[in-house]
């Protein structure tokens, strides 16, 4: 029988250099994805970097989406809110947008966390039982 997890996705150790570079990585791809997407004359400023930051989470760890995630604020607001290039003071809509993103950014990374960690239980065997049920009464 097959363990179910990720198959054919290689994992990274959460707190090593790899899944911090990883991130990097996947920050500056993202950012050439939005380029395009901006160029074609989408308005949405983090709308590729939220599905890179949930499959990092899923192939490096939290750690790694975090500092992401963390990263991926400053970038946006140069690169793409107007003025474009240019670190100007936010308006009320740019900030609700920053934080819109950072709320569905720990959403989503715990989520990719929590799917990480089940994984890895499902690889190992699954959840030993210890005898008796808790959902069972013996009554």
């Amino acid at each position: 029988m097959r363990r179910a997890g990720l198959v054919g996705v290689p994992r990274v150790r959460p707190w090593s250099w790899q899944a911090f570079l990883l991130g990097f990585v996947v920050v500056a791809a993202s950012a050439a994805l939005q380029g395009v997407c901006v160029a074609l004359g989408a308005k949405l400023y983090f709308a590729v970097f939220l599905p890179s930051l949930f499959v990092l989470g899923l192939v490096a760890g939290a750690p790694a989406a975090i500092f992401a995630a963390l990263l991926t604020v400053p970038l946006v607001w140069w690169a793409f809110m107007p003025p474009v290039f240019e670190i100007a003071p936010l308006t009320p809509a740019d900030a609700d947008s920053i934080n819109l993103f950072f709320l569905l950014a720990v959403l989503l990374i715990g989520l990719a966390d929590l799917c990480r960690k089940a994984a890895a239980i499902i690889s190992r065997g699954g959840l030993k039982s210890s005898g008796e049920s808790a959902a069972t009464n013996s009554q």
